[in-house]
């Protein structure tokens, strides 16, 4: 109901005639932009500069904003703005929101959260309009580096260029700003806290859900670069340096469903988008501004795998055991996943017959792990197709945070069961 009350604000502002320029493209347009915006995707029927003025690109980066902290951190925040502390329901709410052991303090861990979100986009800014005040296609420098910062950060991939990042393929500086807010955004606040906490001597070491997010994150994202470098023909062409920014960045793009890109998505071999697509589907970290499975999720499923091949009854991660209530929950998510995938893949292709297959499910996985890259197929959709994807990005956008509600009991219950409690961390 939070995601779609912000959805709502969204569309009307939009719908507004002073919010756009030239004949209105549409309310189901409009929706479609508001539900991708909210639910941080990015992919768009029309062309977010060339259709809005200044006040509908701040609505729909307000828009990216709420939908990258979420509901739980926004209300909680401005509550505790206006007194010290939250009530209990709010905090148990909040914990089982954002997944969190009951050893976190909830009002210290959104306090963080918003002062973690401000000054890294603030920087971003900052960093971007410096470098974007040197380019000669962009007309508002400033606004330019506002808006991408928000954007990365908030793994929304909106962009105020027609052709994304395409014109900055081989500059060092973007790729890097961009991909430092965007894996910031995509590991999530459970892993700054703990750094925080680690940084200021609490902690002696990570716990075990932030070493997964670590090497998960950074491990896949190097095997997608590596897959991009080697074996995409449009890539090896590309000078050494453009080669290599070309495949990190559309692989960090990728896994962290930031949705950006410097290398035309259409021109990917069929090999390279089944690449790409499987990183789009495993996805960024729970607790961050990112979609898709989730680190974690897919992590637990591949130590499950370990296991099985080892002929083990118990399930490690790093020398740990996972307890069977969490091994529950991730299997929950896959199933959830590929049940979403499937059934709005199959609508797609029954909707557009006329459409490559290959290209619609594509759109599908980018949909459903809000991750806003395209075929260059979403302004092409009929409205039945649209109305498709709409539902999966919001889908994408509230499934994990639903499943992680509906099963904390079970966590709960389960850890108990198992002797162990939920202090140090939670897989999810």
């Amino acid at each position: 109901m939070g995601y779609l009350f912000y959805i709502l604000i969204v569309w009307m502002l939009l719908c507004l005639p002073f919010t756009y320029t030239g004949e209105s493209p549409g309310f189901l347009n409009h929706l479609f932009i508001a539900v991708s915006a909210v639910s941080t995707t990015g992919l768009a029927t029309v062309s977010t500069s060339d259709t809005y003025n200044f006040f509908g690109e701040l609505v729909i980066l307000i828009g990216i904003q709420a939908g990258g902290l979420g509901y739980m951190t926004i209300g909680s925040f401005l509550l505790l703005a206006s007194r010290s502390n939250l009530s209990p329901t709010r905090v148990r709410l909040g914990r089982s929101v954002f997944g969190l052991p009951a050893s976190f303090h909830l009002p210290t861990f959104v306090r963080r959260i918003v002062i973690y979100t401000v000054a890294l986009e603030a920087a971003g800014a900052i960093l971007l309009w410096w470098y974007f005040r040197d380019a000669e296609d962009v007309e508002n420098p400033l606004w330019s580096g506002v808006f991408h910062s928000v954007s990365a950060f908030c793994t929304a991939g909106f962009s105020l260029f027609g052709d994304s990042l395409e014109g900055f393929r081989g500059h060092l500086g973007i790729n890097i700003v961009i991909s430092l807010l965007s894996l910031s955004g995509a590991i999530g606040f459970l892993v700054v806290n703990d750094l925080f906490d680690f940084v200021r001597r609490k902690k002696k070491s990570f716990t075990l859900t932030s070493k997964i997010i670590l090497v998960s994150t950074f491990g896949m994202t190097l095997f997608g670069a590596l897959g991009l470098y080697l074996f995409e023909p449009s890539i090896r062409e590309l000078g050494a340096e453009e080669r290599i920014l070309a495949s990190w960045f559309q692989s960090m793009t990728s896994l962290t469903t930031v949705g950006f890109n410097t290398h035309a998505i259409s021109a990917l071999s069929p090999a390279v988008v089944l690449l790409v697509t499987m990183l789009m589907i495993l996805g960024a970290s729970p607790c961050g501004t990112g979609g898709g499975l989730k680190s974690t999720t897919w992590s637990a499923g591949f130590a499950v795998l370990i296991s099985s091949l080892r002929n083990r009854s118990d399930v490690m991660l790093f020398g740990k055991a996972i307890p069977q209530g969490r091994l529950l929950a991730a299997f929950a998510a896959i199933v959830l996943y590929v049940i979403c995938f499937t059934v709005g893949g199959f609508l797609l292709l029954v909707c557009e017959p006329g459409i490559v297959y290959e290209d619609l499910l594509f759109e599908q996985a980018s949909a459903l792990g809000t991750v806003g890259i395209s075929r260059g197929i979403t302004g092409d959709l009929g409205a039945p197709a649209k109305w498709i994807v709409i539902v999966t990005m919001f889908l994408g956008r509230t499934g994990p945070v639903t499943i992680g509600v509906a099963l904390a009991a079970l966590l709960k219950s389960a850890g108990e069961l198992d002797g162990q409690t939920m202090e140090e961390d939670v897989i999810v």
